[in-house]
């Protein structure tokens, strides 16, 4: 019996009847033999650790631009509690924490650079529309690898696909789904209130009352809520989940959608990747030679977006500066 099989036996044994087996994965679009060590989902979760796409994620925006400190949120960061969230409570319902940890992982691999305002100005000026979970997926099928892709598991790719909007064929995908929402509403509480956009008083008292008055407590309080509540999907205390929907309104409402100072930086971001997307557009011979191709195979658009939503922060104002600012302006201080 070899490792992989001795970990699928113990799958079987140990795991909740709602789990995802390994051993019952409905596959990879080609066929690969199976690994004497991992489980399809192990395979799944180095496959996305190690790719191109993951590495960028460290210089990739959460919620605030350019920050001036290094304890503000990236989106790597925000991945990496995502999957700790998900993974520990994968763990107290017995399902597949392999599999919870690789969709986690592989969750934003397809965000723009400057976040949400990033993914906006695509799905405006791009005539296919954008939108990071599918662009996540198609990140791992078509554009990982030099066009290989990373070849996951359906399962994996189906929670990847329906992590923000949609529903997950398993309970793993839909656990990482709310966990999501945990991890970023409660961070970006913390860089809210470090950037002097927020106070802890400003906050809703009802609903600290109920999930508690630190990013600890209120986490612990939603995953406890969590396994006490769930059984064939994933649920959580009535009162818990009203108080989570009612701050992450609250945030909305008075970070995301109406902080004056962010929405300035972020009038900038969307005017560098415009002027980006339409610069390539009229200069296809300076785009790369992969997305080239893919510009042959299906359309210039389709390659432009590829390229301009795969830059990380630093990389697009770099390209910026090179192409429209003299180089004997660039770094130039008053």
């Amino acid at each position: 019996m070899t490792i992989r099989e001795r970990i699928e036996q113990q799958e079987e044994q140990t795991l909740s009847k709602y789990a995802t087996l390994a051993k019952n994965t409905k596959g990879r679009a080609t066929y690969q033999k199976p690994c004497d060590i991992r489980t399809e989902f192990q395979r799944d979760r180095d496959r996305i650790l190690h790719c191109k796409a993951f590495k960028r994620l460290r210089y990739k925006t959460q919620v605030f631009l350019s920050p001036d400190s290094d304890h503000y949120l990236t989106r790597l960061v925000h991945t990496l509690e995502v999957a700790q969230i998900a993974r520990t409570i994968a763990r107290g319902l017995r399902i597949n924490e392999d599999l919870t940890e690789a969709i986690a992982l592989g969750h934003d691999l397809g965000h723009t650079p400057f976040g949400h305002a990033g993914e906006r100005v695509l799905n405006e000026i791009c005539p296919h529309k954008f939108h990071h979970a599918e662009n996540s997926v198609r990140v791992v099928t078509v554009l990982e690898k030099e066009g290989k892709g990373l070849n996951l598991t359906a399962e994996t790719l189906d929670g990847i696909r329906n992590h923000s909007f949609g529903h997950a064929q398993t309970l793993e995908g839909r656990l990482v789904k709310i966990a999501d929402k945990v991890a970023y509403i409660n961070h970006d509480i913390e860089d809210a209130i470090r950037a002097g956009v927020l106070t802890k008083e400003d906050l809703p008292q009802d609903c600290i009352e109920v999930l508690g008055d630190t990013k600890s407590k209120r986490i612990t309080t939603i995953a406890t809520s969590i396994l006490e509540y769930t059984k064939e999907d994933i649920a959580m205390a009535p009162e818990v989940l009203q108080a989570h929907n009612k701050l992450r309104k609250f945030m909305f409402e008075h970070v995301y959608l109406a902080v004056p100072a962010k929405q300035a930086e972020e009038a900038k971001a969307v005017q560098v990747v415009e002027q980006m997307y339409h610069y390539y557009l009229t200069h296809e011979k300076e785009l790369p030679e992969f997305y080239r191709q893919i510009a042959q195979k299906e359309d210039l658009h389709r390659a432009v977006c590829d390229y301009i939503s795969g830059m990380s922060d630093h990389y697009i104002v770099e390209r910026y500066l090179d192409l429209f600012v003299p180089h004997s302006w660039k770094g130039r201080k008053q």
